[in-house]
């Protein structure tokens, strides 16, 4: 007969190395790794602070009925002075150095009288820098209610409104893209 303590020895033996082999299994899955799904976080958070800029830019001073910075933008054809106020409110931190978060802004309308009522119109409001194919961006946009006549211009603010008929409030859409550099 074969000796009972060796067959013991075996046995603890083998129960041991189940035990090393399950504890390194589970070491090895419970690390945690970085995925390509996790980048939506940013995604989220640059998302937030365009949404807050134009939003902020859409208020009227004091909450009052007056005309807010993104109106005049619009209605007065300040691409510079879009570009300096969303620029100052994107790019704004608590540190010493600013963002880097890059735009470029539309703005879309619908024609409301003429010979091509109805039809969609953009024009380029603004940008930071072009867009190139390897950055990853994110839209915002905000509707604006704006007078389709300018004074400060002496004509109205879309080209195709060239009849009295056009003027007066319509709605515009500021389109967004934003990406860090």
């Amino acid at each position: 007969m074969v000796n009972r303590d060796a067959q013991l020895y075996t046995i603890e033996g083998i129960a041991a190395s189940l035990i090393i082999l399950l504890t390194a299994y589970i070491v090895l899955n419970s690390t945690s790794i970085y995925t390509p799904g996790d980048s939506h976080i940013n995604d989220m958070q640059l998302e937030v602070i365009g949404s807050d800029a134009l939003s902020m830019m859409n208020t009227p001073v004091n909450g009052s009925a007056g005309t807010s910075a993104l109106q005049a933008v619009i209605e007065n054809n300040d691409s510079a002075g879009f570009n300096t106020i969303f620029s100052n409110i994107l790019n704004n931190r608590t540190g010493a150095t600013p963002d880097t978060i890059q735009f470029l802004a539309n703005v879309t309308y619908v024609v409301p009288a003429g010979p091509n009522t109805g039809n969609v119109n953009t024009y380029r409001l603004n940008a930071s820098r072009l867009l190139y194919g390897g950055e990853h961006a994110v839209r915002v946009s905000q509707w604006v209610i704006v007078d389709t006549y300018s004074p400060a211009l002496g004509h109205d603010i879309f080209p195709e409104c060239v009849f009295a008929q056009c003027r007066g409030k319509h709605a515009a859409l500021v389109e967004v893209l934003l990406w860090r550099d």
